[in-house]
């Protein structure tokens, strides 16, 4: 048995015996983190989860797009699709009965309260997307004939 940390040796140990944090293998992790599936295992045809689907997206693209988003943000989106969805199927639910119960009111605020918390966190204005271009984009966009002189010569 080694008497120090150093001698230990393994797959993700380096030589001072500190393990290495990395990410799994794609093939290893998640559906959701994979980015296969937002809800696996869940039939994606009912409209409570096109509807999710959609928010999360608007959502998504309102912070800047998904390549733009990390992870704990894109965490409190998925939170807020989810009841923003919740929040319209009650509204349904209400409407179609003519009238609310107490009890449906205060679930109804409690999660209106919520929602617009998480909103907040994620900031209520819309983040635009950087779409410039580098600088090799443009003098390949606007002048084409240049770009192909230089590489040729």
């Amino acid at each position: 048995m080694p008497t120090s940390k150093s001698k230990i040796k393994g797959k993700n140990t380096a030589s001072n015996g500190v393990r290495s944090a990395r990410l799994y293998k794609s093939n290893a992790r998640s559906r959701v983190t994979n980015g296969a599936s937002l809800l696996p295992n869940v039939d994606g045809r009912t409209f409570w989860v096109r509807r999710y689907r959609d928010l999360n997206s608007l959502l998504l693209s309102d912070q800047g797009g998904e390549e733009n988003a990390s992870e704990a943000r894109r965490m409190l989106v998925r939170r807020a699709a989810c009841l923003a969805v919740e929040l319209e199927r009650r509204e349904a639910v209400i409407a179609e009965a003519g009238e609310a119960t107490d009890n449906q009111l205060e679930v109804y605020g409690r999660t209106s309260n919520t929602l617009r918390r998480l909103l907040e966190s994620l900031g209520l204005e819309r983040r635009a997307r950087d779409i410039t271009p580098s600088l090799d984009q443009y003098i390949a966009q606007n002048y084409p004939h240049e770009s192909e002189e230089e590489s040729d010569g």
